[in-house]
């Protein structure tokens, strides 16, 4: 086979500088049917929230592939790149959920409430294959299990191109998986200069605006100036070191707003109606 092209269509946008349009959806058939003929980037499928059914995963996987549109497209990366979001939060230190959700096929992990360095370096750790410390690129050292099989086969490619290609974006140019981290309290702001100064391998940080407004004892207000000034602290700091931001409810009322301030990854809600997303692509010149 010549030459892989970028599989990973979320990357392949905040490579060419987009902004990417993603929504979370369910580990569901039908869900993933309506999504996979969709203009979206990628999908983050919720786990966090929801109960972890590896099956169920796999099958709604499966079903956001179109095999019309892979023969039409005459490449085998997917119309819409499907993400994990998965359940423990960063200080639980799960390794197995993560390595799971690759084995399926996963693109990419969300890893809800990071707060620490630690915690994120486990994250990073936990979607690389180990290798020699005497190998480039060796940090952070890789923890995952290998057992690629049906990722393999879910992304069309031999156990070899597999293994060439799974590593984490951008630390490794040519990896196609993408570790996203979730901030969520102000533990987490206050230790986000030193994770991205001494982890790499992050491809990007989610804020948990929800957690963020529990914590700060403002719940559900999403345009309360307190949590406003803590996400834009969030937006600032990544903004310093090169990291896209998400926005995890980018709806109407405030999508101008968003883009205007900053943010690359645009996750409008899981709704069957996509007039969210063609307002987005279209306020970014990508319509």
């Amino acid at each position: 086979m010549p030459d892989l092209p970028r599989l990973n269509g979320v990357i392949r946008a905040l490579e060419k500088g987009q902004h990417v349009v993603m929504s979370f959806a369910k580990a569901d058939i039908e869900e993933s049917i309506v999504f996979s003929t969709s203009k979206y980037d990628g999908i983050i499928i919720e786990k966090e929230h929801n109960v972890w059914d590896g099956k169920g995963l796999r099958d709604a996987m499966q079903y956001l592939l179109n095999r019309r549109q892979i023969a039409s497209s005459g490449t085998i990366a997917p119309a819409v790149t499907p993400i994990v979001r998965i359940p423990p939060n960063g200080g639980e230190m799960n390794q197995w959920f993560a390595k799971q959700a690759l084995d399926l096929g996963a693109y990419g992990v969300v890893w809800p409430h990071i707060s620490t360095v630690e915690e994120a370096y486990n994250a990073v750790s936990a979607c690389r294959y180990p290798r020699l410390k005497s190998s480039p690129l060796y940090e952070p050292a890789g923890l995952r299990g290998d057992g690629p099989h049906t990722a393999c086969r879910y992304w069309g490619v031999t156990n070899q191109e597999y293994y060439k290609k799974a590593d984490v974006w951008p630390l490794a140019s040519d990896g196609e998986i993408l570790v996203l981290l979730m901030i969520e309290d102000t533990k987490g702001i206050s230790n986000l200069p030193d994770m991205l100064k001494n982890v790499p391998g992050i491809g990007g940080v989610l804020i948990g605006e929800g957690d963020l407004g529990q914590e700060l004892g403002i719940p559900r207000q999403y345009e309360h100036p307190e949590l406003l000034a803590a996400m834009a602290e969030i937006r600032a700091i990544c903004k310093q070191h090169n990291i896209p931001v998400g926005h995890p409810h980018v709806e109407p009322e405030n999508i101008e707003r968003v883009i205007e301030e900053g943010y690359r990854i645009l996750i409008t809600p899981p709704r069957r109606s996509f007039a969210f997303m063609e307002k987005a692509l279209d306020l970014v010149g990508r319509g």
